[in-house]
């Protein structure tokens, strides 16, 4: 039997219980892909822990993959949030900037380290779709690198040198340091974030080095 076009249960209308039941989703997802990993984590299990019906799952989702990629893209919608608000408030100090800018990008991953587990250790080579999703993540990160280094004086596009190419080989090198740390370090442990702060720092300022060093001016012969 279903409810009348129109009707609200528990203050919520049909689109509102549908946007409970996607979070309810999301946060199973989360715990389950985290504790156990994707491919040992079913769309049943899901579901039990959500307290949502395997019928109202596909109302939502088309498939376990489908709500994997969603997570991501939530996981990744705050992480920008953070991002930009540091970005906006950043001293004009550039060390201090990229200090700021490097500490939130890790605790937008690190202060849940669910978020961490299911990010960096389930993420790669899942399928197409979850690696497109990746593609486009880091494309987006790419462009954000680049409106910091401009921010802050790199003349991006007049040094012979692809900048946006620059800025993707970076964040790539950002997130394998931080998958690599995951392998054995404490992710709830202060001193060992701290420390992986502070390698993501000091390799930001060998690129940002890069850029502007004497030998980075030149032009790419045809």
């Amino acid at each position: 039997m279903t409810s009348p076009p129109g009707r609200r249960i528990r203050g919520l209308d049909a689109e509102q219980r549908k946007q409970a039941r996607r979070d309810q989703l999301l946060d199973a997802a989360l715990e389950l892909f985290a504790a156990d990993g994707y491919h040992n984590t079913s769309i049943e299990q899901i579901c039990q822990a959500a307290y949502v019906g395997t019928k109202s799952f596909y109302e939502v989702f088309d498939s376990r993959e489908d709500c994997y990629i969603a997570l991501l893209r939530r996981i990744t919608e705050r992480a920008t949030a953070a991002m930009v608000e540091a970005l906006r408030v950043a001293p004009e100090d550039e060390d201090r900037a990229m200090e700021l800018l490097v500490s939130t990008f890790v605790h937008a991953f690190l202060d849940d380290p669910r978020i961490a587990k299911a990010s960096f250790g389930e993420a790669a080579g899942l399928s197409p779709a979850v690696e497109r999703e990746r593609r486009s993540n880091r494309r987006w990160a790419a462009a954000y690198i680049e409106s910091v280094w401009q921010k802050y004086g790199v003349p991006t596009g007049e040094l012979g040198v692809d900048t946006h190419r620059m800025a993707i080989g970076m964040i790539g090198g950002m997130f394998d340091m931080l998958g690599d740390w995951m392998l054995d370090s404490d992710l709830t442990k202060p001193s060992d974030v701290d420390a992986l702060v502070g390698d993501l720092v000091d390799f930001t300022r060998v690129v940002r080095f890069g850029l502007t060093a004497p030998d980075a001016r030149r032009v790419r012969s045809a």
